[in-house]
């Protein structure tokens, strides 16, 4: 089945990818591309709309983005965005002039009615991030959105359906900026609103079937939540043909071995085999202390445990890999060129004998992705799995991993995640975990005199990982939290906070 299409030309701005997020969200298929796309590859493309994101040049410089006039021709309506509606007007004739006042942040708007502002009020604030202003309009526009210091907040030609808007509707700080994007793809572009979860689920299955056949695949299952979907997809569509493996590092947080083997093999039937290789891991560990040694040890021996299972298994035809589409965009091409290895390490497709790579999820957000592992019937904990780095809990130990170290941090974090749980936090914090950090600190246990860990909480809100702030747990929630793990965790008497947000800080500490 093909799905109405959105096209969305990237011109550098920092929202762009929440722009396509925000299109998805609205049940409307797109994609995000190069500017540089060719007037031939959009027309090949035949969306039902183009959106063109902000950027962070000025189209009067030498150098900056353009776009091909025919484009404004075909009849496809066209939304510009910021830098995008600046092009609009800069190409079809208007004027485009480094503002006297610039616009950066929350600026109140006044509205007129038009297609693209249905439902929107009279007036509303918005969020602005430019230094040009558009001060003559091409032929045959009129204005539908003005601020104090932007004549032309908003404006659009309705015959032709081009439509721009000074302002980023794609961000949470415009007052019902959804509903811009809204009227761009339903009253302007006749979307039907055919991209949903459930079909993409149906439609995926039959293809994969198709594709596949009686064929073998093969997996290498993290228990990760991309992992998961796309095992589970391939199970729907092919059964028994395809053959998962789990390579259990003894890196896992608590309990989190156990419920890989329970939800997938137990549960759903899988053909599911567990590498049990935490020993040989530790082992590989002794030692060591710089944090990218340590990378570098558990990629390798990833490698070589996945890579002695499928031997035992022989030769098969297709190999699951779980690239989500936030990968494919990052690569700047229609198709990987580069294979998104298991744990991002290099050189895992290179030890499995096969034909053909799958990538069952290359078209989703990670959003999106938690949404099929809904519409599969996958559980809460394995769907709204946070986050988890591919060397587990060893960048979580500040210098040498050890077995007793790995008992500690993995209790700490579990009382962690249990009491952010029982807050009702865990759908509203992003990440969250505990480290064994380098320093040890006096204490008083009882009526002893102790000398042990540091345990430091890291928690903080984000929504793609690209930046983070850290999370403003209530005071009450973190005295529980520190009061439980120094009087049920061994090797622990000091908890403290990470406050440190993303940059200048990264979310882990290794």
């Amino acid at each position: 089945m093909q799905h109405q299409r959105v096209l969305i030309l990237d011109f550098g701005g920092q929202y762009n990818q929440l722009i396509a997020r925000r299109v998805r969200e609205l049940s409307v298929f797109c994609d995000l591309v190069p500017c540089d796309m060719s007037y031939e590859k959009i027309v090949e493309y035949n969306p039902i709309g183009i959106i063109f994101t902000g950027g962070p040049n000025s189209v009067y410089e030498e150098g900056s983005p353009r776009i091909d006039k025919r484009v404004f021709e075909l009849g496809i309506p066209v939304l510009g965005i910021c830098y995008g509606c600046q092009l609009m007007a800069y190409t079809l004739g208007g004027t485009v002039e480094h503002a006297q006042t610039s616009e950066y942040g929350k600026v109140e708007v006044s509205y007129k009615s038009s297609p693209i502002t249905v439902d929107m009020p009279a007036k509303a604030v918005c969020w602005m991030s430019h230094t040009d202003r558009i001060t003559v309009l091409p032929e045959g526009f009129v204005g539908l959105a003005k601020s104090d210091n932007c004549p032309y907040a908003a404006f659009g030609d309705k015959e032709r359906k081009l439509y721009g808007v000074q302002f980023h509707p794609e961000v949470n700080h415009t007052f019902k900026g959804t509903q811009i994007l809204k009227n761009f793809l339903y009253e302007v572009c006749g979307a039907v609103g055919d991209w949903t979860m459930s079909n993409f689920v149906a439609n995926k299955i039959d293809e994969l079937r198709a594709r596949i056949g009686d064929k073998k695949v093969l997996c290498a299952m993290s228990g990760g939540v991309d992992s998961a979907v796309a095992a589970t997809l391939l199970h729907r569509a092919v059964g028994d043909q395809l053959v998962c493996v789990f390579v259990d590092h003894g890196l896992l947080r608590k309990y989190e071995a156990d419920e890989v083997m329970s939800v997938f093999k137990d549960g759903l039937g899988m053909n599911l085999i567990k590498a049990d290789d935490g020993r040989i891991f530790l082992e590989k560990l002794k030692g060591v202390t710089d944090p990218e040694t340590k990378r570098k040890i558990i990629g390798e021996q990833f490698i070589r445990s996945f890579e002695k299972q499928a031997k035992a298994i022989g030769k098969v035809d297709f190999l699951v890999q779980g690239t989500i589409y936030p990968d494919v965009i990052e690569s700047g091409k229609g198709k990987s060129a580069v294979i998104k290895s298991h744990h991002n390490v290099g050189g895992l497709p290179s030890v499995v004998d096969f034909k053909e790579i799958v990538e069952p999820l290359r078209d989703l957000f990670k959003d999106e992705v938690r949404k099929v592992g809904f519409e599969l019937g996958l559980p809460k904990k394995v769907v709204m799995r946070q986050p988890f780095p591919g060397p587990g809990l060893a960048i979580r130990i500040m210098g040498e991993v050890t077995e007793e170290k790995l008992e500690t941090l993995r209790d700490s974090d579990y009382i962690l995640r249990e009491e952010i749980a029982k807050a009702g936090l865990d759908g509203e914090i992003w990440q969250y975990f505990t480290v064994i950090t380098n320093s040890k600190t006096v204490g008083v246990q009882g009526d002893f005199r102790t000398y042990e860990n540091v345990v430091a909480i890291r928690a903080v809100t984000s929504v793609d990982a690209m930046t983070a702030d850290w999370a403003r747990i209530p005071y009450d929630v973190l005295e529980t939290i520190s009061t439980r793990i120094v009087n049920e965790v061994k090797h622990v008497n000091r908890i403290v906070y990470d406050i440190t947000s993303k940059p200048p800080s990264t979310i882990e500490w290794e």
